[in-house]
């Protein structure tokens, strides 16, 4: 299963994270994840919320570029070593890791890793053949 991801196009100008936080905590939306990419023209912002809908509303009435993005979320071990198992299958299925980042959440002994990978199905079926599977909503506490 998915979650979704918003990438809002920035800026480069001081203050304008600022702003798309204050506008998303202003609406009481919770950040779960955000990751920041920049280039010489632009950022892109990519962040995971309690809320994505309300958020993507709120985002475009006030005037951000953005888009919606499906992602993998999986439950690692929070300890040394606990990533390389899903990083291994990936590269057993020759799949490319298009960018990843970590949720904030810690819940009993488990890191969450976001994944935006060349083929999210292949990557689904291998984990579930090495008896994982991508993160639910409800466990992220997402709506």
């Amino acid at each position: 299963m998915s979650v979704h991801q918003i990438s809002v196009f920035l800026e480069n100008r001081a203050g304008q994270l600022a702003e798309i936080t204050k506008d998303v905590a202003d609406a009481g939306i919770d950040l779960r994840a955000i990751s920041i990419a920049e280039t010489a023209d632009y950022g892109v912002l990519r962040m995971i919320v309690d809320d994505a809908e309300k958020a993507t509303s709120i985002l475009l009435s006030h005037g951000y570029i953005l888009s919606m993005t499906p992602v993998v979320v999986v439950a690692v071990p929070d300890a040394p070593g606990g990533l390389a198992p899903v990083l291994g299958i990936l590269a057993e299925g020759d799949i490319d890791i298009e960018y990843m980042y970590s949720l904030f959440t810690h819940k009993e002994g488990k890191a969450y890793m976001v994944f935006r990978v060349a083929d999210e199905e292949k990557f689904i079926s291998l984990l579930a053949q090495h008896g994982m599977s991508p993160a639910e909503k409800a466990e992220l506490d997402l709506k």
